[in-house]
């Protein structure tokens, strides 16, 4: 198969990819000759197992980026085993410090058949999954002063200066922290809501509560200085790579 045709065909899988995947995602193909771009993406590639073995033979000559609304990606590149598909893994942020990555358990990639409807099902239930997770404990780690959320709840963290600070696990529950006055910071993807007006942040906690359990997300507020169980928040009261060294290998 031409190179062309090999271009053609994983442009086209992510475009498919990307309108299955659950939120909102867009995806764009980086050919052979955008080099710079490939190699950075390549250092950036959260994986210790099967794509950093894949790239350690085969360095990347092209691939497909998908990005969410919140700035999360999933690269697409090719697959050289002599199976039809491809191989999808996560791409580790640039803006978290090195610091952040540790500790944190690689969300390894995963190869995928030549079916996007079928990869995006696997995507979603598994790397994905995965994903959002890892993303929350480094983003986490790089804002010492919040406690982290998990798939199901949502932990809100009073700050000492009086605003109240979260860091969700999915973009379903960012859209609904924007939407009731929460402002993200874009370097380490936390959710702020200021407490200058202590009347509208009480009344923005309560109604928050109401919302996240629509969609099956309980809440808890807790103090950062303590590290147990974070207490319910009832509805009615106000209540976070593949290469020579990359972002994966932080995390060991």
């Amino acid at each position: 198969m031409h190179d062309h045709e090999n271009s053609e065909r994983l442009a086209s899988y992510a475009d498919v990819l990307a309108g299955e995947l659950p939120g909102t995602w867009t995806s764009s193909h980086l050919p052979p000759d955008a080099k710079d771009d490939l190699i950075e993406l390549a250092e950036r590639i959260w994986d210790l197992d099967l794509i950093a073995a894949s790239l350690a033979e085969h360095p990347l000559k092209q691939a497909a980026v998908l990005t969410r609304t919140d700035g999360a990606q999933l690269v697409l590149l090719d697959r050289h085993d002599g199976r039809e598909g491809f191989l999808i893994a996560a791409v580790a942020p640039s803006e978290l410090p090195d610091e952040a990555y540790r500790g944190v358990n690689e969300p390894n990639g995963i190869a995928l058949a030549d079916d996007p409807f079928t990869g995006a099902e696997l995507v979603a239930g598994d790397l994905l999954a995965r994903y959002d997770a890892a993303l929350a404990q480094a983003r986490l780690n790089a804002t010492e002063e919040v406690l982290p959320s998990q798939a199901d709840r949502l932990v809100l963290t009073w700050q000492p200066d009086g605003s109240v600070a979260t860091a969700p696990v999915d973009d379903r529950a960012g859209a609904i922290l924007v939407a009731n006055g929460f402002v993200q910071d874009p370097q380490s993807g936390v959710y702020r809501l200021n407490g200058d007006d202590t009347q509208a942040q009480a009344r923005a906690l309560r109604e928050l509560g109401p919302q996240l359990e629509a969609i099956g997300i309980g809440t808890g507020l807790q103090h950062p200085a303590s590290r147990t169980a974070p207490t319910s928040v009832p509805a009615s009261a106000p209540p976070v790579p593949a290469g020579t060294r990359t972002p994966a290998a932080r995390g060991r």
